[in-house]
């Protein structure tokens, strides 16, 4: 199995605390990146990151480790979906891909959702965050129906949790998507739209995993909420 991580941003909420990438915070000590990809190494992952902002500090913090580098120098006028593009040589492989984004912390626990799920797309969300978080699906029988920060209460299912897992048999057609979202010019995307906007003609479906600890990194209060659970 791959795994592809999104480390090229800058960050902007949380850059009046740090000026360094977000995923280069410690915790425990570690960094949260390094955290990540040992754990995956660990499971026989094969880990690429794809980094821009302030790169040469991620390469730094990840020496030692056997990890593939990719950079996308637009970070500052692009989203992660660019990040993907320029990456979209390892989505041609025969192995299933785990995607996520390098400032989301979580263990094991976390991982073996990925790795144990038979479905062919899947996306992991929290239920017990649906109304405090920050991004939303809105799922029917298991499968994404909407999607999106601006979904009303009523309609959130889960908060979405930061990744992914992709199988072989279904990586072509989302590297296509990946391909013509890119091609039309739609640059600041996340890497997750080209997911979404084939959820209406094939199934993307969400794992439950209220119950386990994670946390993205997108400001300092969540920064806090990792260090006080983990450390404590």
């Amino acid at each position: 199995m791959k795994a592809i991580l999104m480390a090229a941003g800058v960050g902007s909420r949380i850059s009046e605390y740090t000026n360094e990438p977000k995923s280069l915070l410690k915790v425990n000590g570690q960094a949260i990146i390094r955290h990540t990809v040992e754990m995956l190494q660990k499971n026989g992952i094969e880990v690429s990151i794809i980094v821009g902002f302030k790169h040469k500090l991620i390469e730094k913090e990840l020496e030692g480790l056997d990890v593939k580098f990719y950079h996308n120098p637009f970070y500052r006028v692009t989203n992660s979906i660019a990040s993907l593009y320029i990456a979209r040589e390892e989505l041609d492989t025969d192995e299933d891909v785990i995607l996520g984004n390098a400032d989301v912390y979580y263990d094991q626990d976390i991982l073996d959702e990925l790795l144990n799920s038979n479905k062919e797309t899947i996306m992991l969300g929290d239920v017990s965050r649906r109304l405090n978080g920050d991004y939303f699906f809105s799922c029917k029988n298991g499968k994404i129906e909407k999607y999106g920060k601006e979904l009303v209460p009523e309609e959130r299912t889960c908060e979405y949790v930061g990744l992914a897992r992709i199988k072989n048999s279904f990586l072509k057609k989302f590297k296509e998507q990946t391909e013509k979202l890119v091609d039309e010019g739609e640059y600041n995307l996340w890497w997750e739209n080209a997911l979404y906007t084939v959820a209406d003609k094939f199934p993307i479906y969400v794992e439950d995993v209220d119950g386990k600890f994670w946390a993205e990194v997108d400001t300092i209060e969540d920064y806090n909420r990792i260090k006080a659970t983990v450390e404590k």
